[in-house]
């Protein structure tokens, strides 16, 4: 599936049928738990704090909390070994862990609403920090969950990952949506009130979906046996076997597969890839603001028709990914993502014009989508079965930490060029350059490796 000679090239009617599989629903509904807390401490929070008068650079430094997006892999072991008392039992190992979390998005959820930002920053803060660690727990549990439930299907890779963006952004925009259409009449407060409903509903869709197969469970057996023959077995040595199969084994298999070099180019390409794209999204909504757009243009634009591109666009984002491969699918989704920021640029100089709105807002959800797709399903097809948990986690945590640790200078760049968004989002197409040219590397590694595959493959029969 990385590349189209890999395997036979599907027609519309076969990549139709592959969303007839009812766990692609699962994946789905678990997309929508993992976009949700996004609007709690993204959007919704960006628009609350710019209703209290806060400067854009705070918002900038506000987005800080996202960084445990980043770090989400230091305790990512804990989810792929550790069984929580009664839940487990209940639910199952990933389905325990994503109802606990969404637990305590949904206290966290209702308290932030007494809250005011203007008044208690700290207070408010503090609270999406716990929101945030929260969330980022629970998107390491679905990642692992669909990782689990499709159980290694390459064809389905593609399908799965759309699915999951899918969610993700109904998760995301229709709540979104919802409160940027009551913000200016209800006020901020009573949204939350509202959201902590929508996060009822989400917990409800968790008790609903399937539990994925035990297969993991086999091979973290046959692991924890390897290290028994070196470290030995009892007392204090057991805990070493655990402690070692937990810790330290998810990152040795994956340097163990790929090789150093692959595996270390693998990661900065993760660590780069979406950057400009997190600089813009961090700064959208203080930009539509300050641009002239209202809180209920935003709301029909931005979330709204966002929202029913994103799922179109991702659909055939899925469908191009299957026919030209994944890493094809990457590098022109790249390219077309950078080239998409440019009409941001476009609005700034032209000003408040809506229809040029609506047409960034479908050009940027199309861009969008189609890289979204091909990195998930480049993420999910070099995670391997036993910590699926864990080096998902390790490779996704790389991803965010680009987004949320540089993007947080985003307010600063903007204050910096004097408040030219003409040019800050014209040096944010080019931040995907570095990435693109890791990727050429990367594929033509896969490449290497691939004849080498084959050739060994013909010299043994």
């Amino acid at each position: 599936m990385l590349f189209k000679a890999e395997s036979k090239v599907q027609s519309w009617r076969q990549a139709i049928d592959s969303y007839s599989d009812i766990r692609l629903l699962y994946i789905f509904l678990m997309g929508c738990a993992s976009g949700f807390p996004w609007v709690l401490i993204g959007s919704n929070m960006s628009g609350w704090l710019q209703d209290a008068g806060l400067s854009r650079a705070a918002i900038g430094y506000f987005g800080s909390i996202f960084i445990v997006y980043a770090l989400n892999f230091l305790w990512a072991p804990l989810l792929d070994r550790v069984r929580l008392p009664l839940l487990n039992r209940w639910l199952g190992q990933r389905r325990s862990w994503i109802l606990l979390m969404q637990s305590l998005i949904l206290a966290a959820t209702l308290t932030i609403a007494f809250t005011n930002p203007g008044y208690s920053l700290l207070w408010t803060s503090l609270l999406a920090l716990s929101i945030a660690v929260a969330s980022a727990t629970q998107d390491v549990a679905i990642d692992a969950y669909r990782i689990d439930i499709i159980a290694g299907e390459k064809l389905r890779l593609p399908p799965a990952a759309a699915m999951a963006v899918i969610g993700w952004w109904t998760g995301y925009s229709l709540p979104g949506a919802l409160a940027f259409f009551n913000a200016d009449t209800f006020g901020w407060p009573a949204v939350y009130l509202g959201m902590a409903g929508v996060q009822l509903v989400l917990m409800l869709a968790t008790l609903y979906i399937r539990e994925p197969g035990k297969e993991r469970e086999q091979l973290q057996r046959d692991a924890s046996l390897r290290y028994q023959q070196h470290l030995g077995t009892g007392g204090v040595r057991g805990y070493l076997v655990w402690l070692s199969v937990t810790v330290i084994e998810p990152f040795a298999e994956f340097f163990r597969r790929n090789g150093w070099s692959l595996a270390l180019a693998i990661l900065f390409f993760v660590f780069l890839f979406k950057i400009g794209e997190a600089f813009l999204g961090r700064m959208s909504i203080p930009f539509y603001r300050e641009v002239g757009f209202s809180n209920e243009q935003i709301a029909e634009y931005s979330k709204l028709i966002g929202w029913v591109a994103m799922v179109i666009f991702t659909l055939i984002g899925s469908a191009i990914n299957i026919r030209f491969g994944i890493l094809r699918g990457l590098f022109i989704g790249g390219v077309a993502m950078a080239a998409s920021n440019l009409m941001f640029a476009w609005i700034a100089v032209v000003g408040p014009n809506t229809d040029l709105f609506l047409a960034t807002i479908l050009v940027d959800n199309f861009t969008s989508a189609f890289s979204t797709v091909a990195f998930v399903s480049f993420l999910t097809f070099l995670t391997g079965r036993a910590f699926s948990a864990t080096q998902y986690a390790l490779l996704a945590s790389l991803g965010n930490l680009g987004r949320t640790t540089l993007a947080s200078f985003s307010g600063e760049l903007v204050d910096f060029l004097d408040g030219n968004w003409a040019l800050f989002f014209t040096i944010t197409a080019l931040m995907v350059i570095p990435s693109l040219c890791l990727l050429l590397w990367i594929g033509k590694r896969f490449r290497q490796q691939m004849a080498a595959t084959e050739k060994q493959a013909e010299s043994s029969v």
